[in-house]
């Protein structure tokens, strides 16, 4: 698999990284190993985490993944801040002593004496930034921290991340980490151009749109799928309107063409955007990822990359 360095950074990562959030909850553990051995396998070398994945289990289970097979020095591992579990409820905190306390807590659950990327989850619009920043140079210069990612920031706020961190972090602060797919391509309005601007590289999540760029809600929701459960209906609706539609059957007749899986196409289109350093996948089984990572061998010819362009582009489902 292909490597790439995040944004203007030393810092290098497969162009396609394992996504965990379901690691603990929906994943359990023999399909967790079987999922990293896959992945592994493969050439990938990024491996993405959070203390609030796998219903707060994700962490632990990738640590002792990791410590089993012996290979927590063969990726590169990231996970995030701010945002935590209290009582079974999710906070966002990004406090000096929360943020500094949930790294603590996160290398004690990976096993291991540093992250290689430490990502803040979220903005904090009650927390001074000054007060986030100087945790995270402390953790920097505690060795406990390699390099520094943001996540889910708009436009502005990875701009004040990223100029205030060039005083306190030097070229430390590398990459944002945001939702991207043919089907949700907003941050190209104000994030991408800030990325490119301030030299940081994307880490994409859900490049399949949730799922739904496989094509398997073409003809209404599979009982077995993540639609079908009560509690992911709402983190699924947006992509399952009406105006998503032409999308999703563009993709199927790319995939068609090129006789390769929908999923290939969609993964290929994010892969080569700009300012994309890797792209998560997530997968429920082995099989599934193992799909998913034959993607790293299609490129998409620049006829199907400007038909996908000019289908999802945001204004086209508005005419």
């Amino acid at each position: 698999m292909q490597e790439r360095h995040v944004g203007h950074s030393g810092l290098q990562v497969s162009r396609l990284g394992l996504g965990t959030m379901t690691f603990g909850s929906q994943v359990d553990e023999l399909e967790a190993e079987d999922q990293l051995t896959a992945f592994l396998e493969a050439g990938g070398t990024f491996v993405d985490t959070a203390p609030v994945y796998g219903e707060g289990r994700a962490e632990a289970l990738v640590g002792d993944l990791l410590a089993k097979r012996g290979v927590r020095d063969d990726v590169v591992l990231a996970s995030k801040a701010v945002v935590g579990l209290r009582r079974g409820q999710v906070v966002s905190d990004a406090s000096h002593g929360h943020v500094l306390a949930q790294l603590d807590a996160s290398l004690r659950a990976l096993r291991t004496d540093h992250l290689d990327l430490w990502q803040l989850h979220a903005w904090d619009p009650l927390t001074p930034w000054e007060e986030t920043l100087a945790a995270l140079e402390h953790a920097v210069s505690s060795g406990r921290v390699r390099y520094v990612g943001v996540s889910n920031f708009s436009g502005w706020q990875v701009g004040v991340a990223r100029t205030s961190a060039t005083r306190a972090l030097g070229p430390l602060l590398v990459s944002h980490q945001v939702e991207y797919s043919l089907l949700n391509r907003t941050i190209e309005d104000e994030v991408v151009p800030a990325a490119q601007h301030l030299g940081l590289g994307t880490i994409a999540w859900s490049p399949l749109a949730r799922g739904v760029l496989t094509g398997k809600y073409r003809s209404g929701v599979p009982s077995d799928s993540r639609a079908a459960v009560p509690q992911w209906e709402h983190f699924m609706a947006p992509y399952l309107s009406s105006e998503c539609a032409p999308v999703v059957e563009s993709v199927v007749r790319a995939a068609e063409g090129l006789d390769v899986s929908p999923a290939h196409v969609a993964l290929a289109w994010v892969r080569e955007r700009p300012t994309v350093a890797t792209t998560l996948l997530g997968a429920r089984t082995t099989a599934q990822l193992r799909t998913l990572l034959a993607s790293e061998t299609l490129d998409l010819p620049a006829e199907i990359v400007s038909a996908l362009d000019d289908v999802s582009a945001p204004h086209a489902w508005e005419d």
